[in-house]
């Protein structure tokens, strides 16, 4: 390992580079160590929380807790003490990564799309949100309809005092991306109700494509440097579109210009969770899940359940993720849409989970894929949680990463 500076920046690199070379490492501040890997292949930035992550190939394995390298002494402390962040130095743009990540106390939100969802969101953001987002605008293109959520949202309000939830106000589509979130909750095509099976989700792909699509060329032009959270269906392939296609300059060309890897997160998971939990709850068998479980994969039919880490039972683990991953059929054959606990569970409950640093369950990228997991937002990234995973189980996330990898 070789030691640098760059400016303020103390670095470190497994190869030789044309940098300042020092002798050691401080013993405070951040240390940066500078990677090597093609652009949008993976993350660009993220937090080095045990040695293997300075080594290891990123995907699935990731996930995975793992020996990594002999360290020598002030760089294993550095990482133990969470001084340590990696950086991709082929990003074209790699030296705006070099500063810590920006984190707002308060943020303001601004959401697009007021249909079941988004409206459903938008309640719990206004009722929950108070600690972390400062105001939500929203924004439709139906008549009246935002005019009708601002009225009635605007008029729930606690005894007192009254500028405890956020406000909620109308902005236009051209003020989407002045401000530090946007929630992108709107869809071309939604099935009805006498849609009662089949992959419902991946059914509103291709015209949901295009639409994140146009509205991430939108973030590009504005130069926009918040998060891009993606709500609609199905929203692991539309994070992929968005982060590629802000990328692309008008030849069609990727040219990193656009959106980092860790500004876009994707917002379904968190439904899938709940209702394992769900199920957990009812069935004894599933009881495990309660304290030992863990979801992974995409809000589809690519869903990834594990009954328990520790003692992980692999025909289990696939009833229950049957069960999960078409719990929204159940409802549909009722005759209902299935939308109020994914804007809950999936949106409001696990995006202010991640403005407020905690761990939750969403989707980010990882090793060229929007992949769900456990993980939590710091100023170094995002950070996975990584266990010792199972064979079986490892066996089953590799499959759900080539799937997702084949959609385009």
């Amino acid at each position: 390992m070789k030691y640098y500076r760059l400016g303020a920046h103390s670095l470190c690199a497994w190869e030789a580079l044309s940098y300042e070379e020092i002798t050691a490492l401080p013993r405070s501040g951040e240390i940066l160590f500078l990677f090597a890997r093609e652009m949008l292949t993976g993350r660009e930035t993220f937090p080095v929380t045990d040695a293997a992550l300075l080594t290891a190939e990123e995907g699935v394995q990731t996930l995975c807790a793992a020996a990594g390298p002999d360290l020598p002494p002030e760089l294993r402390d550095a990482v133990r003490e969470g001084r340590v962040r990696a950086v991709n130095r082929l990003h074209p743009r790699w030296q705006e990564l070099l500063s810590p990540l920006p984190r707002k106390k308060k943020v303001r939100v601004n959401l697009l799309g007021l249909g079941d969802v988004g409206a459903t969101l938008l309640m719990g953001l206004r009722l929950l949100g108070g600690d972390v987002i400062s105001s939500i605008g929203i924004c439709d293109l139906r008549e009246n309809v935002p005019q009708r959520w601002e009225f009635e949202l605007n008029q729930i309000n606690l005894p007192g005092p009254y500028d405890t939830l956020p406000p909620v106000e109308i902005i236009g589509p051209e003020e989407l991306f002045r401000g530090d979130v946007f929630l992108f909750c709107a869809s071309r095509f939604v099935p009805d109700t006498a849609v009662k099976d089949g992959d419902v989700r991946m059914a509103q792909y291709q015209l949901n494509r295009e639409l994140v699509a146009l509205y991430a060329k939108k973030a590009r032009q504005a130069r926009y440097k918040g998060l891009f959270c993606v709500v609609s269906d199905p929203v692991d392939p539309l994070c992929r579109a968005a982060l590629l296609e802000s990328n692309r300059d008008e030849e069609g060309n990727l040219d990193g210009l656009g959106l980092f890897p860790h500004q876009v997160r994707g917002f379904g998971l968190g439904v899938m969770n709940a209702r394992a939990v769900y199920y957990a709850k009812k069935d004894p068998r599933f009881t495990d899940f309660l304290t030992d479980g863990r979801s992974f994969g995409p809000h589809g039919e690519d869903l990834v359940l594990a009954n328990s880490i520790s003692d992980y039972d692999d025909a289990l683990s696939r009833e229950l993720t049957e069960k999960v991953a078409h719990a929204n059929l159940e409802m549909r054959r009722m005759g209902f849409k299935p939308y109020v606990a994914p804007a809950f569970s999936s949106g409001a409950l696990s995006l202010l989970s991640c403005l407020r640093g905690q761990w939750h369950y969403s989707s980010a990228f990882l090793g060229g894929v929007f992949m769900g997991g456990r993980n939590r937002l710091t100023d170094r990234g995002v950070e996975f949680e990584r266990l010792p995973l199972p064979g079986a189980l490892i066996s089953r996330l590799k499959e759900t990463e080539e799937k997702l990898k084949a959609i385009l």
